[in-house]
C-alpha cells in the first residue's frame, strides 16, 4: 500500500511539475467554487432555510460517512453519527460562522464519532479503542476552546513532531492511536515489553503536548 501511494505520489509531483501553470490556473478555479458553494450553505444556516441540510449532505454527505465509518467500522451507526452531525452544525450556525466549513463539519462529524464509540463500546467496541481515545483527551484540543484550529493544520503539526521522533517511537504512537492495536500486541510486534510500550505512549504525548501549546494550540 505503501508503494503505491509512493508511486501515485510521484507521478501526481511529475503532472504537477509539467504543467505547473495550469494546475495554479485550475486549482484556484475549483477553491474558488467551493468557497462559494460554502458560503451559500452557511447563508442557509443563518436563514433558518432546512434546505441547508440538504445542500451539506449532498456536498459532504460521502465525506462525512466515510470518517464515521473509519471510526466505527458499522453504516447504521455511522449513518446515525452523520444525522447527529448535521444536527448539531443547525443547533450552532448561527452563531458560529465557520470560516472552513469543510474543515468545521469535520470536526463535528469526527468528535460525534468518538462520542458514540464510547456509547456503544461495552457492545461493540474494544477496550483497547476507548483507552486509545481517552489517553488522547488530555494531549489534543478542545473544539469549544481553539475554534480557529482546523483538523487539518493540528494533524500537520503532528506530523511535524513524529517526523522528528525516533522511528520506534513513530511506529509505536500510530499502531496505538491509529490502528488501535493494544500495548501487548505492540509490545509482541516488537519484541518489547508492555511496560516499555506503556512508558513510551506516555512519554511521547507529553512531548506532543508540550509541542502543539509551543505552536500556539490551546489544549
Amino acid at each position: 500500500m505503501l508503494l503505491f501511494h509512493a508511486i501515485i505520489q510521484k507521478n501526481i509531483n511529475f503532472l504537477r511539475r509539467s504543467s505547473k501553470k495550469y494546475d495554479f490556473i485550475i486549482e484556484n478555479i475549483f477553491e474558488e467554487v467551493n468557497i462559494i458553494d460554502d458560503i451559500k450553505i452557511i447563508e442557509l444556516y443563518f436563514e433558518r432555510n432546512e434546505q441547508a441540510i440538504k445542500e451539506t449532505d449532498i456536498k459532504y454527505g460521502k465525506f462525512c460517512r466515510n470518517m464515521a465509518y473509519k471510526i466505527l467500522n458499522n453504516h447504521q451507526d455511522s449513518e446515525e453519527c452523520v444525522n447527529t452531525t448535521y444536527l448539531e452544525m443547525w443547533d450552532r450556525i448561527p452563531p458560529t460562522r465557520p470560516a472552513k466549513f469543510k474543515a468545521y463539519i469535520s470536526r463535528i462529524d469526527r468528535s460525534t464519532s468518538v462520542d458514540r464509540v464510547r456509547h456503544l463500546t461495552a457492545k461493540k467496541r474494544s477496550a483497547d479503542m476507548v483507552m486509545a481515545l481517552d489517553e488522547l483527551t488530555d494531549v489534543l484540543p478542545d473544539e469549544r476552546y481553539a475554534p480557529g484550529r482546523n483538523d487539518e493544520e493540528i494533524g500537520k503539526l503532528i506530523s511535524i513532531f513524529l517526523r522528528e521522533q525516533k522511528e520506534e517511537v513513530h511506529r509505536v504512537f500510530v499502531l496505538k492511536y491509529f490502528y488501535f492495536e493494544s500495548n501487548r500486541a505492540i509490545a509482541e510486534k516488537y519484541g518489547f515489553t508492555e511496560r516499555k510500550v506503556t512508558n513510551m505512549l506516555a512519554r511521547t504525548r507529553n512531548k506532543l503536548k508540550k509541542y502543539l501549546i509551543e505552536e500556539g494550540i490551546y489544549i
